[in-house]
């Protein structure tokens, strides 16, 4: 009896220190924190869903900032490591951090969603338009399409700040005195359903645009260049898996089921993705 207690004893200790070591030669992946705005970025969705960022060796933390205003201090006080953002923010933090632009991502899908009722831009004359910051970004790109028609912030209009897309069409809903801003896809989409207007898009206002994109500060990025490369490819990757047409259904279910989009709208913000991103 002792010496089957004996060999029990044994053999479990001998699975465990087995198990332990298995465990300690197990390679920790580094992770790396996002933050983006106004959503979590799709192809980070679909890249964490199939496994790629595993696959290139990295581990991602991803959060939506409720501003451009916290993604930026996020940023900048080392709290998250990559941001999502149109890519006007970098521009914006240049002045008081170190920060680059590592990947480009749309070439700006937004419209200048109005409330019904309004179907020109001198109409929006002495309203209040909303924005997410009042310097950074697309209000940039509503400063310069109203500054073409002879409108200046200010003067001719009120720019207020609300957050980010999604709030500022709630904000719409609520508010009828906020009688405009710039709207991307999904959220102009389902503007335009609501009986919100589109006054044109931005590349038929003003043009080509740059708009989102990842940027990250110099030092963390100097510091982990492998890891950053790591994460850009696994991005890239399921970028393409998403552009592929033969899994265009399985993007448009995760549209519906994680964006929570009627059906039509998804499979409508799925056709734009050729046109840029979102």
């Amino acid at each position: 009896m002792k010496l089957a207690q004996f060999l029990g004893a044994a053999i479990i200790t001998s699975f465990l220190s087995t198990s332990m070591s298995a465990l300690a030669q197990t390679p920790t992946l580094p992770t790396i924190r996002i933050i983006a705005i106004p959503g979590i970025p799709l192809p980070v969705a679909i890249a964490k869903m199939n496994g790629t960022f595993t696959k290139y060796g990295v581990e991602v933390q991803a959060e939506a900032a409720p501003s451009s205003d916290a993604l930026r201090a996020a940023l900048a006080c080392g709290k998250a490591d990559i941001a999502h953002a149109a890519v006007d923010n970098a521009v914006a933090m240049d002045q008081t951090a170190d920060v680059v632009i590592v990947m480009g991502g749309e070439g700006s899908l937004n419209e200048l969603i109005a409330q019904p009722g309004i179907h020109s831009l001198t109409e929006l004359r002495g309203k209040t338009l909303i924005v997410d910051a009042v310097n950074t970004a697309y209000a940039l790109q509503l400063k310069k399409i109203l500054l073409a028609d002879g409108l200046q912030s200010g003067r001719d209009y009120e720019l207020k700040p609300v957050g980010t897309t999604p709030q500022r069409l709630q904000a719409m809903r609520e508010h009828k005195e906020y009688a405009a801003s710039m709207l991307g896809p999904p959220t102009s989409i389902l503007a335009e359903h609501a009986g919100f207007v589109s006054l044109g898009s931005t590349r038929q206002l003003i043009g080509p645009y740059q708009a989102s994109g990842a940027f990250v500060t110099r030092p963390w990025a100097q510091e982990h260049s492998d890891t950053v490369v790591r994460y850009l490819a696994a991005y890239i990757e399921a970028r393409r898996w998403l552009l592929d047409p033969a899994n265009r259904s399985r993007v448009v279910e995760l549209l519906v089921k994680e964006w929570h989009l009627p059906a039509p709208v998804a499979d409508e913000t799925y056709a734009l993705l050729k046109e840029g991103w979102f």
